[in-house]
């Protein structure tokens, strides 16, 4: 009796599978349904403008270069109040942009990342310049101490990361030793310790110089950028 009904049940089950298109399982069309058939639950295409491929950014409200022809006094500051949000600045064709600090994009960088490193550079530098608009300043003057600013940090981060080159040698190897003596007894799996405490050891003594030097170079520019002379655009002649 259960042979007959398990064979019954199968039979039933395959008769469903190879069972020809009925009305019900007919699309609009008249097309047989196809399976699977349901539909991805939220999505929404992404669209907006066109940005060349030899362009590293994803921001589609960026705005140009800023003119550089003019810049207004510091004039008289206040308490931050708000103000529009300011727009991050697009990049040159295939170059990494820091502020007024700008470079050609390695080859051996990836898109995705040169967009990353230029889309986090531009949003800094933007909400900086939204900050210095918010205390008073005009906006020449908020572009301007915003991109030397952000130009010195990155300047200054390189520089303070070769400085530290010589003691980060060191760091990896002292991190590698310690992380191979500690991982040791646990080996094979335990010899990971050692690649991980030289990652380690490079990076206490690159970063902390490396930070500092972001700091040092980013406020030179701020100061820099603070402190310049104003230009005025220039007359019409009347006659």
């Amino acid at each position: 009796m259960t042979l007959a009904l398990t064979g019954t049940g199968l039979a039933r089950a395959d008769a469903a599978q190879t069972a020809p298109a009925t009305e019900s399982n007919r699309s609009e069309s008249g097309q047989p349904a196809q399976w699977p058939a349901a539909e991805p639950p939220n999505v929404h295409p992404y669209e907006g403008l066109k940005i060349p491929d030899n362009t590293f950014s994803s921001l589609q409200w960026a705005r140009p270069t800023p003119e550089q022809n003019y810049l207004a006094p510091v004039g008289v500051l206040h308490a931050p109040v708000p103000v529009a949000p300011v727009p991050p600045i697009a990049p040159p064709a295939g170059k990494l942009r820091f502020g007024d600090v700008q470079v050609d994009a390695p080859e051996w960088l990836y898109r995705e990342q040169a967009i990353q490193l230029n889309d986090g550079a531009a949003v800094t530098e933007a909400n900086m310049a939204t900050f210095l608009d918010s205390v008073g300043m005009e906006r020449s003057r908020s572009d301007r101490i915003a991109g030397e600013a952000l130009g010195g940090a990155a300047i200054g981060a390189v520089t303070g990361a070769a400085v530290a080159s010589p003691f980060a040698l060191v760091g990896a190897v002292v991190g590698g030793g310690i992380g191979l003596a500690v991982g040791m007894p646990f080996a094979p799996i335990g010899l990971a310790a050692g690649p991980v405490g030289a990652a380690y050891g490079a990076a206490l003594m690159a970063v902390p110089l490396a930070a500092i030097g972001a700091a040092a170079g980013g406020t030179l520019g701020a100061v820099h950028a603070l402190t310049a002379p104003p230009r005025t655009v220039g007359m019409l002649r009347t006659s």
